[in-house]
């Protein structure tokens, strides 16, 4: 059951109703995980913010999803879950590679270092050892890709540590966290 009210997109106000009108315009809906951040614009602002900055990053938006695939497995989120592997989907992922980023697998070895590496950031609370970061390397990425896996850990860790605690009816299809 959730633990905070929805914000109706119909009557929010201000920035809230700024964010849920962008939100609806750039996805075509507003999913539920929204309509309860939107309770503090500042939170849905930042999170809306750190996604759009990564949109810019070197690191392929491939690589970002499976790795947001990674950590809600890793964080135990249905509702993370739910919601990236949809968007995994419709980004052009397979259900085998969906499957297979849940274990922190993928088709090729870089990608697999690097979600290897993000639950492992989950897994230890961000208590990796440098022989983890040298693996990174190891497998080709650069010191800016190794800050980019990081920043996709946290921007998902958030997402997940808020659903986890707000409990959104999930308005994605179902994928259960460890199933």
């Amino acid at each position: 059951m959730q633990t905070m009210r929805a914000v109706d997109p119909a009557t929010a106000t201000g920035k809230a109703k700024e964010l849920l009108d962008f939100v609806m315009k750039r996805t075509g809906r507003i999913p539920n995980m929204v309509r309860l951040m939107a309770n503090s614009p500042a939170a849905l602002n930042a999170c809306l913010g750190f996604a759009g900055a990564l949109r810019d990053a070197k690191l392929p938006a491939e690589t970002q999803e499976l790795i947001a695939i990674a950590v809600a497995e890793a964080n135990g989120c249905d509702y993370a879950l739910s919601a990236v592997s949809a968007l995994g989907r419709s980004g052009g992922r397979s259900e085998s590679d969906v499957a297979a980023a849940r274990h922190a697998h993928a088709r090729d070895p870089k990608t697999t270092a690097a979600l290897r590496f993000a639950a492992k950031v989950v897994e230890t609370r961000g208590h990796v050892e440098a022989v983890d970061v040298a693996a990174l390397r190891e497998a080709g990425f650069s010191d800016g890709e190794v800050a980019e896996v990081i920043a996709v850990v946290v921007l998902n860790t958030y997402r997940s540590f808020f659903n986890l605690v707000a409990r959104p009816e999930i308005d994605f299809p179902l994928v259960k966290a460890g199933a």
